[in-house]
């Protein structure tokens, strides 16, 4: 059987970690007893429950708290987070949670730090889950993966290209295990759908559409009252100061995901925060984890309707929409693929449905995003969604924002990860950080 896994850390790498890996593994939780779960599996001994350390608790961040002790794999010990109201909602929900399923342990309180860097100076935080706005992502991980901690970074991996690598970067050479946010890949339709292509039971592909929405603006919005309990300038973080608004960071009497992402300082519009999952999707069912397009064209009026990617295989793809909402369509020479989350559809029909043989090309396999992410740091090796994979869809991502602010056609060179002979859109590829907050390797 054909299984194209990702590659293993090396030996010598494991050798250098096993012994402060095994001994935060072997730290014993006061309040995990074990057991069984409601659905009869077992919760894991004491001495193997992971401890996790939250760096952010809004809206995905509270979703994710009851994702990861799902698995009966993890505790929560420590919280991060500069705005209060939201610190206690994760842990109300978080003691919530332990009430419900008694068998999953007592609660035992759980303390919040404003600043994160004293969440990455505690011993016994084997990994740390990242789940604030997008413009914090590098400067975080980079910090995370230097203390020694394994990462779980939510989608999209980066802001900017450089930051990106600087979170691979940071990573490898820290030996560190990370997963990128981007679950899709553990979902059966998108495994699927990777596999379909690849065998090729559509063809050749001729194009793909992807319907993401749209590119990002700059910040605009007045100023509003700084809400109690909020330290605006730690959520600014690397940034250059700007008025509060609650369209950044909404109160507890709206449960909405925040619009930070609608904004060119603080994330890159539905083109990434969409786009670093159905892109993510393309890239996986092409085989381009690795790489990327060779060529981007934005929109003229003229002979070219939609943003268009050009791939070295002659492959394109269009950021446009059509009929599903956040979804993607392959045109192949033999059938096409519609696919979107928990929606499938082929032509012709029976490829919905169809089994891969054993020995036909199979993807790496990933049946919870999350229980993926802890066997990969059991087995020091890479997990579904490695931070290469999430740098380069994020990099697809970013450089489609660059090309509709640029507004003409761009060359890019994925192995060097520059534009050919264009220095305005290669000093686009960065952003300024402030002296506090700037990433060093």
């Amino acid at each position: 059987m054909k299984e194209e896994k990702n590659d293993s850390l090396s030996r010598r790498d494991f050798v250098g970690k096993a012994a402060a890996a095994a001994a935060g593994f072997m730290i014993v939780p006061r309040f995990v007893l074990g057991g069984k779960k409601p659905d009869g599996s077992s919760y894991l001994p004491p001495s193997d429950m992971i401890s996790l350390g939250f760096i952010g608790t809004g809206k995905q961040g509270r979703g994710l708290t009851t994702s990861f002790l799902s698995t009966g794999e993890a505790r929560i010990v420590a919280i991060s987070e500069v705005y209060k109201d939201k610190a206690q909602l994760t842990i109300d929900k978080i003691k919530e949670y332990h009430t419900k399923n008694p068998q999953a342990g007592i609660y035992s309180e759980i303390p919040v730090y404003n600043d994160f860097r004293e969440l990455l100076a505690r011993k016994d935080v084997d990994a740390v889950v990242i789940a604030t706005p997008d413009h914090w992502h590098a400067a975080m991980a980079v910090r995370a993966a230097q203390a020694g901690k394994d990462i779980y970074c939510e989608k999209p991996l980066s802001l900017t290209v450089r930051e990106g690598r600087a979170m691979v970067d940071a990573a490898r050479k820290y030996n560190r295990v990370f997963q990128t946010g981007s679950m899709q890949r553990s979902w059966p339709e998108f495994r699927q759908t990777a596999e379909l292509i690849r065998n090729g039971y559509i063809g050749d592909i001729k194009s793909i559409k992807v319907n993401v929405g749209t590119p990002p603006v700059p910040y605009t919005l007045s100023a509003e009252p700084i809400p109690q309990g909020l330290d605006w300038a730690a959520w600014l973080g690397p940034n250059q100061p700007v008025p509060f608004n609650s369209e950044l960071a909404p109160p507890l009497s709206k449960d909405v995901f925040p619009n930070w992402r609608l904004y060119k300082e603080f994330g890159g519009g539905m083109v990434t925060d969409w786009g670093a999952h159905m892109f993510d999707i393309v890239q996986w069912a092409l085989d381009k984890d690795n790489s990327g397009p060779v060529e981007i064209l934005p929109p003229n009026g003229k002979d070219v309707q939609n943003l268009t990617f050009r791939y070295d295989n002659g492959i394109t793809m269009t950021h446009e929409k059509w009929d599903w909402n956040n979804a993607i369509h392959f045109i192949g020479s033999e059938g096409d693929l519609k696919v979107q989350r928990r929606k499938l559809e082929t032509t012709p029909a029976s490829l919905k449905d169809k089994v891969i043989g054993e020995n036909e090309k199979h993807v790496y396999k990933s049946e919870n995003h999350y229980k993926d992410f802890f066997q990969a740091m059991r087995n020091r090796s890479k997990p579904v969604c490695d931070v290469e994979v999430g740098h380069r869809t994020a990099s697809v991502c970013n450089i489609a924002n660059i090309a509709y602010q640029l507004q003409r056609p761009l060359q890019w060179n994925p192995k060097k990860e520059t534009f050919k002979n264009d220095k305005e859109a290669n000093a686009l590829l960065g952003r300024p950080m402030n002296s506090e907050w700037g990433i060093v390797i």
